[in-house]
């Protein structure tokens, strides 16, 4: 559906994205992580037409991106980060507007507006100002708004960062249910959490670069790794200076509690809690987990701070 073949971006002599790759099957949810400034917003803006690149290629159902933009642009609906209306419209007079930028017959816009409002939940809303709109309306008239010519492949910048909890479950449930009905959808977002819900394959972008990607579940059984979640009484700021030892990968530090990071689980069975127990600092809890997304995440983003 979607094959990017190192794409590079240049603002003078700045390189944003540096001959990035990846592929996107047919009706899945692809999960595009990296933390702010690391390109996503870059590539999502290339891929829905609205930014040029400097090199590289793009296909879209196997055609030729460059070569067959406004074509192809037909097939693709956008959500920007933040989506801007006219608050002194309500949703149906927004989406016909939108309906004859396109270039719609009346009758189709009219049919489709009335559908579109079922199909996002606001069909009570639709005659409401949308400056009356909470955040998660406006969120799903956004998602509306983009899917409003039908497009195959849905593209979405951060659709949940500036809601509450009750609204990104809401948002995420509907984006499950549009990959449900065909359609491929790119998301770019820093919460974690988000893509561990919904998305089938993921992308790790950091300073313009792809650090992995992979289906989901591979991800996390090729990258898992253990963890030792410990809370102490007192601040533990010295911890990484005393397990410095071979077994040990990397060790967090928040305060009194620490996240441990380790190679070899069967020597950190047997000789941490010896070590920590040394220490003059009493321990609150003990706990071993298994890496998530999150963890993943951090661990490829610190280590290309050395790339």
């Amino acid at each position: 559906m979607i094959k990017v073949i190192n794409l590079n971006k240049k603002y003078g002599n700045i390189e944003v994205l540096k001959n990035i790759s990846f592929e996107i099957k047919k009706g899945t949810i692809y999960g595009f992580l990296g933390p702010n400034g690391a390109g996503k917003t870059t590539t999502m803006n290339i891929l829905s037409g609205l930014i040029d690149f400097n090199g590289g290629e793009i296909y879209l159902n196997g055609e030729d991106f460059k070569n067959n933009k406004l074509q192809l642009l037909r097939k693709v609906g956008y959500l920007p980060q933040n989506p801007v209306f006219y608050n002194y419209m309500n949703a149906s007079e927004y989406l016909h507007f939108i309906g004859e930028i396109d270039r719609m017959p009346e009758k189709m816009i009219r049919e489709r507006i009335i559908e579109i409002l079922d199909i996002v939940k606001l069909s009570e809303h639709g005659k409401k100002k949308i400056g009356l709109y909470s955040g998660g309306m406006r969120q799903r008239l956004g998602i509306a708004v983009a899917l409003f010519n039908k497009p195959e492949i849905l593209f979405l910048d951060e659709p949940t960062s500036a809601l509450d909890p009750e609204g990104r479950m809401e948002i995420l449930e509907f984006i499950k249910d549009l990959s449900y009905g065909g359609t491929t959808i790119f998301i770019s977002t820093h919460i974690l959490s988000d893509v561990e819900r919904i998305c089938d394959e993921v992308s790790i972008l950091d300073k313009g670069e792809i650090l992995l990607s992979d289906n989901l579940e591979n991800l996390k059984n090729k990258y898992i790794q253990p963890i030792f979640d410990i809370e102490f009484e007192k601040e533990c700021v010295d911890l990484d200076k005393i397990l410095d030892f071979t077994w040990v990968d990397k060790v967090f530090i928040n305060r009194n509690k620490a996240s441990i990071y380790v190679n070899n689980l069967d020597v950190a069975k047997s000789e941490l809690l010896k070590v920590l127990m040394k220490i003059e600092n009493y321990i609150l809890s003990y706990n071993l987990r298994k890496s998530n997304l999150e963890d993943i995440f951090i661990r490829m983003v610190n280590k290309n701070e050395n790339i």
